[in-house]
């Protein structure tokens, strides 16, 4: 098997990976936002969101947001992971 094409799949995986914990702390830094502000709840957020916007909608829209980005992350990770196992698969073909 072509050297140079196991290097690029396996730069590709540890690529991925590093995007998926970039992505990971990402999730935790809007968690701690989060909570942030839903405990202090400023108006001055409301206002951003336009008229007639309240607490539950933007709870809901939070959420669904963050649950979206989630199943994103999930299937990079699995992206991540086949290309993993497909580069210690060349390696081991190559030798």
């Amino acid at each position: 098997m072509n050297n140079l094409f196991h290097k690029r799949v396996k730069s590709a995986a540890v690529a991925a990976w590093w995007v998926v914990l970039i992505a990971v702390v990402f999730i935790l830094v809007q968690w701690i936002a989060y909570l942030v502000v839903m405990h202090a709840r400023p108006a001055w957020l409301l206002s951003l969101w336009g008229p007639n916007i309240d607490w539950p909608f933007v709870q809901s829209v939070w959420f669904w947001m963050v649950a979206v980005f989630k199943l994103c992350i999930w299937l990079l990770a699995l992206t991540a992971l086949w290309l993993s196992f497909w580069a210690c698969g060349l390696k081991r073909h190559e030798g």
